[in-house]
């Protein structure tokens, strides 16, 4: 039985794998995206944190430019006392609290990048020693933590180049995301840790220097083999080609173990149409293996040595992690791959393909959340990739919207809005003076605070308020259709809007616009009402429909619908649907056919109106 799901999620990769080759190039659409394969060679040294690597990548441009040069990230050249990101921090007013440390100056105590203090032997680095195009050397120089290269033949459209390269490494300590000995312990979280092409698209070349924000890379496929001390378990992104000559519960126990002569292992991975390449190692690993009805393996790769209750948290975890892969299956798209791995490590919680590494001494609530949220993370900006350093919100907010969904329906919490938080920490930040429009790339954000509540809340609201907008069944098949139409592609904040207006009927380019790239607010109220006549003020700059209770003196109730002009149609509604409103216009009024005793905009709470006090009006 296993044998046959197993197939059934294989030919289901390979059709999405085969539709998202045939998107590349289609001469219909006009969609194009570039094509990379991998094969490293990794030799890690477990006492110094350095490894020697030898990739080679065949590199297809189907973009309709003839490209001279290419760019790679060098993630790890962030983590030195010289770098963007270490200056960043002393810039910043509000500093990411696990890249600082506390100092005394004088008599004041300040906080002080950690990554100024840094000795040799703690930075991270990634030393190019040699590339060739196509067997020929080529010139190239590090900028930071990007590598330019000035190809010595063109690579024109629809071509392909393998480009050869021999580089050493150093594991930095653990600052950010990646490094060394994590705060649990952890020793090798390996994340961006190799040479990365960067991505080339219809915007042209993305190479921003790394600060520690998000990522965005180029689709294809990966063969990484990885030789490394024998004692280390190690897990992460692809599938094991050789479990029996690995054991650490890979595996198959029926089978005899071929453990090779010597102190190192050898771990074959191969992971196929994905854009990022990830691993953990530790010593002292647990690994278990839980296998979903569909035949999809999770991986659980965890310190044996946690606490008790920790240690039962990661077992209690392990079912839960399947009805989340269930419900976002379910509710977005199926997962393609075969496996995903949820690893201990990092400094919180991060996604990456097929894998997220999570800080593991963690109460219940806290693990089972953080798991939700990460896993949620392969379908928003993993599967449907979109550039997350320009469109942090639409990776971070569609992932708590639909994460806070699923963590609410697994775990029967039947809450009113699962995400009333979002809506709560947006009217925060509107009231602080200090938000930023959300289309503002995540690395020119002001403060981390602006850059949080705009990525995660106002983010996720853009879909939970979409539900007030054009209806919750609408906003369900957008979030499937986007999935059907995009998956294995870069998506834009474009594309999900035509995607909601192709389900609903709706004109939508209003609320994208005001949304993301104002930060005009929602403030509606009741201005008066006069017999049986309802007044209503817009009061922000930002238009929206109005969903309208009024109750009458006789103890009866009669929702009212006013979609704004500009959608040109309204959500399926069941109630009184009267005339559009022009945004221009700061009042609109209507007349009931009863005494009114009360009037009350958006009794759901979907809206995010800044101001909900001036909501309900009460005839005295």
């Amino acid at each position: 039985m296993k044998k046959i799901t197993y197939l059934v999620v294989s030919i289901f990769m390979i059709s999405c794998a085969t539709s998202a080759q045939k998107s590349t190039s289609s001469k219909n659409d006009g969609y194009w995206q570039q094509h990379v394969d991998y094969t490293m060679d990794i030799d890690m040294d477990v006492n110094t944190y350095q490894y020697k690597g030898k990739q080679k990548i065949v590199y297809t441009n189907n973009s309709p430019d003839e490209l001279n040069k290419v760019f790679y990230h060098l993630y790890f050249n962030a983590f030195q006392p010289g770098s963007q990101m270490n200056a960043r921090l002393h810039t910043i007013e509000d500093p990411d609290g696990r890249m600082v440390t506390e100092k005394v100056v004088g008599d004041e105590l300040v906080k002080a990048s950690r990554i100024q203090t840094l000795q040799p032997n703690e930075i991270g680095f990634i030393k190019v020693n040699s590339l060739k195009q196509n067997g020929k050397k080529v010139s190239y120089e590090t900028v930071g933590t990007i590598l330019e290269v000035t190809l010595h033949t063109p690579i024109k459209p629809g071509k392909k180049i393998t480009l050869d390269m021999e580089f050493d490494a150093q594991v930095p300590v653990q600052i950010r995301r990646s490094g060394r000995n994590n705060k649990e312990g952890v020793v090798l979280s390996m994340t961006q840790w190799y040479p990365k092409l960067a991505e080339y698209d219809f915007e042209g070349w993305h190479t921003p220097p790394y600060i520690a924000r998000e990522f965005h890379g180029v689709w294809g496929n990966f063969d990484v083999t990885l030789h490394i001390d024998k004692k280390f378990v190690v897990g992460g992104s692809g599938d094991l080609q050789n479990p029996q000559e690995v054991g650490h519960g890979y595996e198959d126990k029926s089978k005899k173990l071929k453990l090779p002569k010597g102190d190192k292992l050898t771990w074959k991975f191969k992971g196929e149409n994905i854009h990022d390449f990830t691993w953990a190692a530790d010593p002292e690993y647990a690994h278990d293996i839980y296998t979903m009805k569909n035949g999809i393996d999770l991986h659980f790769l965890y310190k044996k040595t946690l606490e008790p209750e920790y240690l039962e948290n990661w077992k209690k975890l392990q079912p839960k992690t399947a009805e989340l892969m269930d419900y976002f299956s379910e509710h977005i798209g199926q997962y393609p791959y075969k496996q995903y791995s949820v690893i201990q490590g990092g400094d919180g919680g991060m996604e990456y393909a097929q894998c997220t590494l999570i800080t593991g001494k963690r109460p219940w609530g806290s693990l089972f959340g953080v798991t939700a949220h990460e896993l949620a993370h392969t379908w928003f900006q993993f599967l449907l990739a979109t550039n997350e350093s320009k469109h942090p919100w639409m990776d971070e907010g569609f992932t708590t919207y639909i994460s806070n969904k699923a963590s609410d329906f697994i775990m029967k919490k039947n809450k009113d809005n699962p995400n009333l938080g979002s809506y709560k920490g947006y009217t925060y930040l509107v009231k602080s003076g200090s938000e930023e429009p959300i289309s503002t790339h995540a690395d020119r954000y002001h403060t981390n605070r602006a850059y949080g509540i705009a990525s995660y809340s106002k983010g996720c609201i853009f879909l939970s308020q979409l539900e007030y907008v054009i209806g919750a069944e609408n906003v369900a098949k957008t979030l499937k259709k986007y999935y059907d139409d995009f998956s294995f592609k870069h998506p834009t904040p474009n594309d999900f809007k035509r995607c909601a207006e192709k389900v609903s009927g709706i004109h939508l380019d209003w609320y994208l616009n005001e949304w993301t790239q104002t930060t005009h607010f929602i403030d509606y109220g009741v201005k008066q009402v006069k017999d049986k006549e309802i007044t209503l003020e817009r009061v922000g700059a930002m238009p929206m429909p109005m969903d309208i209770e009024v109750q009458y003196t006789d103890g009866t109730k009669e929702a009212f619908n006013i979609p704004i002009e500009m959608m040109r149609g309204n959500k399926p509604t069941k109630a009184t649907l009267l005339k559009d409103w022009g945004w221009a216009y700061p009042t609109y009024s209507f007349e009931v056919k009863k005494p009114v005793k009360s009037v009350t905009i958006d009794k759901s709470g979907y809206m995010a109106d800044v101001n909900p006090l001036n909501n309900t009006f009460s005839v005295e």
